[in-house]
């Protein structure tokens, strides 16, 4: 029965350390995703400059060229 134990004790104890490592690597994943959404926001208000910006310059193009 000892040695029925010790194993449950180990297999416990990997269970414990894998959701720690899981956690982390949760972590990990959301900083990730905050990083992303963030620089798909950047990127979405640069091409709303841009293309503003290209609007803005084809209603100066004269419209017989």
């Amino acid at each position: 029965m000892n040695v029925e134990l010790e194993t449950l004790e180990a297999k416990i104890e990997q269970v414990v350390a894998l959701v720690h490592q899981l956690r982390a690597e949760n972590e990990v994943l959301k900083n990730q995703m905050t990083a992303a959404e963030a620089e798909r926001l950047h990127l979405r208000q640069t091409m709303t400059v841009a293309r503003e910006r290209l609007e803005g310059l084809i209603d100066k193009i004269p419209e017989d060229a």
